[in-house]
């Protein structure tokens, strides 16, 4: 389980989401447009789907459940695009000292689109912000001095690729899985590892882990 530093929202990063996303906004308009096979115009509610994942880990002191919700829109054939939502709890006992414990809870909105080359593999792009709150409980008697709640936000770009396996011509449900980096790699998300300097601890290096995430994707007025 990664712990959350503090930091600011770095501008930079900032202009990196905006220039992703618009590539990827305009990728998936221009396929929208000259898709010659979905020739019918306008809004089709069987291209909606929801789904999402859902995490759930206990191990040597630790909990972790999460979830990861969507809801989305079938552009093309070959593109999908919705809104997501994240949620994640994690629970640690004895993290510095024996018999003390911390808790994080991380939440908040995104958006996304996949990119289909072929109809089983995708590429993935997810815009997340995310709010943290973390709280450590020292031990009785413990010589901490760690008291309160640290509140903390970040923006992430999670980009990587993906396997669906059931995906075929006029279904939009099928299972998925995928592999995510956070590319922005902010000190205050939750998807990198923080490191700090021995000889100078102002300094904290991040680094971005990889985010395994396998669920469903379900069809709504899927046409029988």
């Amino acid at each position: 389980m990664t712990l959350i530093g503090v930091n600011t929202i770095n501008l930079v990063n900032m202009k990196k989401v905006v220039a992703v996303i618009c590539c990827f906004c305009l990728v998936a308009s221009s396929a929208w447009a000259q898709d010659e096979e979905e020739t019918q115009k306008g809004f089709k509610k069987q291209n909606l789907f929801t789904g999402g994942s859902v995490t759930i880990s206990f191990f040597n002191g630790q909990t972790v459940l999460g979830a990861n919700p969507i809801f989305g829109y079938k552009l093309a054939k070959w593109v999908d695009a919705g809104i997501a939502f994240n949620f994640m709890y994690a629970s640690q006992r004895y993290y510095y000292q024996y018999d003390d414990k911390i808790k994080q809870t991380v939440y908040g909105p995104g958006i996304f689109t996949r990119l289909y080359p072929v109809s089983f593999l995708f590429a993935q792009a997810q815009l997340e912000h995310n709010f943290t709150s973390f709280k450590y409980y020292a031990a009785p008697g413990s010589t901490m001095y760690m008291s309160g709640k640290i509140n903390t936000s970040a923006n992430s770009l999670l980009l990587g690729a993906g396997f669906a396996q059931g995906r075929v011509e006029g279904s939009n449900s099928f299972y998925y899985i995928c592999v995510l980096f956070d590319v922005l790699k902010d000190i205050n998300s939750p998807y990198v590892y923080v490191t700090t300097n021995p000889n100078n601890s102002t300094q904290q290096h991040a680094t971005a882990t990889p985010i395994i995430r396998a669920g469903f994707n379900i069809a709504l007025f899927q046409k029988r």
